[in-house]
């Protein structure tokens, strides 16, 4: 079963796709009190349920959604056309990285996707390009709570500098050329709340569609829960930065 396929059952029941509640979803997309025509930019949109926030939040704004899985995407243009909102938004197939840098936008929203670009300095640097300037971004990283344990790295197959510490992590950020001015960090309840579903949402397909397809479905339901409980449950933590684009 290809991995993509996973992602998007694993995250049928929580299609914010992140360890951040709906409330807080909202919480972040208000305080970036879009201008008038605000144009979106979603890279590594899945199911696109952070840009559908922001279009119901912002009545005229318009937004391109990007991702490489056809079936997040065809999921995304359901929901859209329920919303009623499948005419402001336009949604791509292909890899985050590719999308062409052209007209800017007001917000990029990159959640969860920094892997895309090949990590948190790069996404940043890339992201800069899209803004118009004091555009924004909502950048969302995972960050070390506390120093990783050599079996919680084990598990994760994980460097420990492949993350930062909170303040390295906003450093980081704000080092291409952002301020930050608002963050949100992620608690456990909300972190618990995203593995359960992720991990029992796809043990329950698993069940209810028996086949090679389940018996992989499984398997990585159960890798994933182990690597979660055992490993990096609470060492990892996740903090989505509201960025300005300074000059």
């Amino acid at each position: 079963m290809e991995r993509q396929l996973i992602s998007h059952l694993a995250h049928r029941d929580h299609p914010i796709a992140a360890p951040v509640s709906g409330a807080h979803v909202t919480r972040l997309l208000r305080r970036a009190r879009l201008p008038e025509a605000a144009r979106v930019l979603d890279l590594g949109c899945g199911e696109a349920a952070w840009t559908l926030r922001a279009l119901a939040l912002y009545e005229d704004a318009t937004a391109d959604g990007v991702d490489v899985s056809a079936d997040a995407l065809k999921a995304a243009e359901s929901h859209a056309d329920i919303q009623g909102v499948w005419e402001r938004i336009r949604l791509h197939e292909r890899p985050a990285a590719d999308f062409p840098v052209a007209e800017p936008y007001d917000l990029v929203i990159c959640v969860g996707a920094t892997h895309a670009f090949g990590g948190l300095g790069p996404t940043v640097d890339r992201v800069r390009r899209y803004l118009r300037p004091n555009g924004l971004a909502l950048i969302g990283e995972g960050f070390w709570e506390r120093p990783p344990t050599p079996e919680a790295l084990t598990r994760l197959g994980a460097e420990s500098s492949e993350y930062l510490d909170l303040p390295g992590t906003v450093a980081a950020a704000e080092s291409a050329g952002f301020s930050t001015v608002y963050a949100y960090t992620s608690d456990l309840s909300e972190w618990d709340d995203y593995e359960w579903s992720w991990t029992g949402t796809l043990l329950r397909w698993a069940n209810e569609n028996p086949g090679p397809d389940a018996d992989a479905a499984r398997a990585a339901a159960l890798q994933h829960r182990d690597m979660w409980l055992h490993g990096y449950r609470g060492i990892l933590g996740f903090v989505t930065l509201l960025l300005q684009r300074t000059g």
